[in-house]
């Protein structure tokens, strides 16, 4: 019996593409010589699409497969998949959230640390020779007794508070709706959190709504001693007011998992010594990319069975 025709738009760890091949036949997109002609071969046969968070899947794909029941995510953001397209379409959209939360909460962590303490600057520090020639470096920050304020306090950012208060960090809070039954206290402004903050950690969704949420304005309330701390999308940053900022010394330190246009990171950004910065790296161990793979996979069986998706957004 010939197994169901997958579009895979991009290319996946060996676990997750063992486990798709032993369920579907994967058709490999990025591979494809003339795009428009695999869409048209696959239009009668296809009926899902497997891709990445930062892949996602344009309205064209799911407007080309007309058959296409399922668009399953690797990864918790969907942004780049044409939800609206896939709604209109009735085709199901799933991701894989909930298995990534502890791994991108220890990374936050992690990057506050590096920042904090100069992680990156001492490990080279010690590779030159300079600890022998110069002696001591200078003394660092502490994340201890700092106040710090999450935006986007969803299954990611609950994660990320519990490890700061491990920290004796004081944690605060943005989002759209301030949730009555958690401990934090909220603010509906982010500006006026930063303005009361000395660490601001970015755990929301990349939409519309957040696009450009920490402007100009709420990086220069965090100020000259102020860190940011971005986990989520890059898109949530005002990336040339960002830089900008902190080559002025207008803005104590960044430390960025994530980046307006990925992998390409500006060049002022890369030279400037206040920031950590990691290369989309929040959810990259392997046992988290292999839970994630597997979700994957169970929302398809599901969809083949005629069962309810474990994780639908759509």
């Amino acid at each position: 019996m010939s197994k169901p025709d997958c579009l895979l738009m991009s290319p996946i760890n060996d676990h997750l593409q063992a486990r798709l091949e032993e369920i579907v036949t994967v058709h490999r997109y990025w591979e494809a010589e003339e795009a428009v002609a695999m869409l048209a071969q696959l239009a009668p046969t296809a009926r899902s699409v497997v891709t990445g968070g930062g892949t996602g899947c344009p309205a064209e794909v799911i407007q080309a497969l007309p058959n296409l029941e399922i668009i399953a995510s690797f990864g918790v953001g969907y942004d780049a998949i044409d939800v609206d397209a896939a709604r209109a379409a009735g085709v199901r959209v799933t991701n894989t959230p909930d298995v990534l939360n502890d791994c991108v909460a220890e990374v936050a962590l992690a990057l506050m640390l590096g920042l904090c303490h100069l992680v990156p600057q001492s490990d080279r520090y010690v590779r030159e020779g300079r600890w022998e020639r110069e002696g001591n470096m200078p003394l660092t920050a502490e994340l201890t007794g700092r106040r710090v304020g999450i935006l986007g306090l969803g299954r990611i950012g609950k994660a990320i508070a519990t490890r700061l208060q491990a920290m004796k960090m004081r944690v605060v809070y943005h989002g759209r709706t301030e949730q009555a039954d958690e401990p934090y206290a909220y603010y509906a402004d982010p500006e006026a959190m930063a303005r009361d903050v000395d660490w601001m950690v970015l755990a929301a969704p990349g939409t519309g709504e957040t696009e450009g949420i920490v402007s100009r304005r709420v990086m220069e309330a965090l100020g000259p001693q102020g860190c940011l701390v971005n986990v989520s999308r890059g898109s949530l940053v005002a990336e040339a007011a960002l830089i900008e900022l902190l080559e002025e010394g207008a803005l104590g330190g960044a430390a960025l998992d994530v980046f307006a246009d990925e992998p390409r990171v500006p060049e002022r950004l890369r030279g400037l010594d206040n920031v950590v910065l990691m290369p989309h790296q929040g959810s990259a161990s392997h046992k988290t990319r292999r839970a994630m793979g597997d979700l994957v996979v169970a929302n398809l069986q599901a969809q083949m069975r005629g069962d309810p998706l474990l994780t639908p957004v759509v």
